[in-house]
């Protein structure tokens, strides 16, 4: 990756001391012994890629679903590629590998069935409630509570620090602001390997919804180099490198040079960002007047086009907009059903959970379930399936 910043490279011992120190380690909820050869940030990661909440995001919409094709990412996928890219940033900022990919592979356990569609249906209706769902703090419950996998403790007895970050990631906690999230130091910024994950998951969505919006004829090549200068600046150097390649892999080729110039803006902003602010080590990272972790303005910019771009060409178009509106009327009306049949729920669930209000234990229920187990328990319930 090229790097261009006032002489220095983001590989300086200068940035070493901002990786988060495994000694400064908060521990975990509920006491452990440390193990023989695994870090405590290894142990969080292998706990998570072991869950049964990671396995069903292997059949939980990114964006597309469509039963006659196998190509458009799943949230398990779209996980992986964020996974792949935030090690790449955080590998060369000399951050901590493991603590950033644990955080990578849980940022999105908490997603529902039916992705965004699922995730504001379920805001709707626990808003009649006084409640609210929020996919990151439903991955906090997932760790928390949900999991049941250790005789000696519920949840996965996760660090502090991956709990914070699960929850702080994209979002800055005020004081006061959630006082269910007190413990994880309001006002304080998280470590800076969480604070990359945001950016990673831009990464990876703002690229990989063209690749599949493209398979699912909702986009074609001219649009987007019509609606995204970066994209078309990239395509002209494609197309002259590889001047009689198929359209398709001068497509591919044109998406794998703008997720490395977003990466590669992302290392360079972090890195700026960091010298600008003069933090020395991982606790002044807590302190600091802003986010540290940033693109470059020119990938912001490009970043905040594509953004909008895929706003309104895909995320709002006809195609989506209907699926999504059929997702949240199913999700509305079975939600109903279950607090009104409460008996409907699988029993070792609502044995574990028999303490919470009867609105949280169908919420959690219907958050856990993959697209498919979604689309039969409606149909074995309501008496009506669905195909796609």
């Amino acid at each position: 990756m090229s790097f261009s910043g006032e002489g220095k490279d983001p590989g300086n011992a200068s940035l070493l001391k901002l990786r988060f120190p495994l000694a400064s380690c908060r521990g975990r909820r509920y006491p452990e012994l440390s193990h023989r050869y695994r870090s405590e940030f290894q142990r969080d990661r292998d706990r998570i890629i072991h869950c049964r909440a990671f396995r069903r995001m292997e059949d939980k919409t990114q964006v597309f679903s469509d039963p006659q094709s196998d190509h458009f990412r799943t949230r398990l996928t779209h996980t992986l590629e964020v996974a792949q890219i935030a090690r790449t940033v955080a590998s060369t900022l000399q951050l901590d590998e493991e603590f950033t990919e644990a955080l990578a592979l849980a940022h999105d356990l908490g997603h529902p069935p039916y992705a965004h569609a699922g995730e504001c249906e379920l805001d709707r209706v626990m808003q009649t409630f006084g409640d609210r769902f929020d996919h990151n703090f439903q991955a906090l419950r997932v760790v928390e509570l949900i999991e049941r996998r250790y005789a000696m403790f519920p949840g996965l007895n996760l660090t502090f620090e991956l709990r914070e970050g699960i929850v702080k990631h994209s979002h800055d906690l005020l004081p006061g602001e959630y006082p269910f999230l007190d413990e994880y130091l309001p006002g304080l910024f998280p470590p800076l390997e969480a604070q990359i994950i945001d950016l990673a998951d831009e990464i990876a969505y703002n690229t990989a919804d063209l690749d599949d919006a493209r398979d699912a004829d909702i986009l074609t090549w001219e649009e987007i180099r019509a609606s995204v200068p970066k994209f078309d600046e990239l395509a002209r150097r494609v197309e002259q490198q590889f001047a009689g390649a198929p359209l398709r892999e001068q497509f591919v080729e044109t998406l794998r040079a703008l997720l490395d110039f977003l990466a590669t803006a992302l290392i360079e902003g972090t890195y700026r960002a960091a010298l600008a602010a003069g933090v020395e080590t991982a606790e002044d990272v807590r302190h600091s007047p802003f986010r540290l972790a940033c693109f470059t303005p020119e990938a912001a910019e490009t970043s905040a086009v594509l953004k909008r771009f895929l706003r309104e060409r895909v995320y709002q178009s006809p195609a989506i907009r209907g699926v999504r509106a059929q997702c949240e009327e199913e999700i509305r009306t079975l939600f109903r059903f279950l607090l009104d049949h409460p008996a409907a729920i699988s029993a070792s669930f609502r044995e574990y959970h028999q303490t919470e209000a009867p609105h949280r234990l169908v919420c959690d229920y219907i958050a856990g379930m993959t697209d498919g187990f979604f689309r039969g328990t409606y149909g074995r319930l309501l008496g009506t399936t669905r195909t796609g």
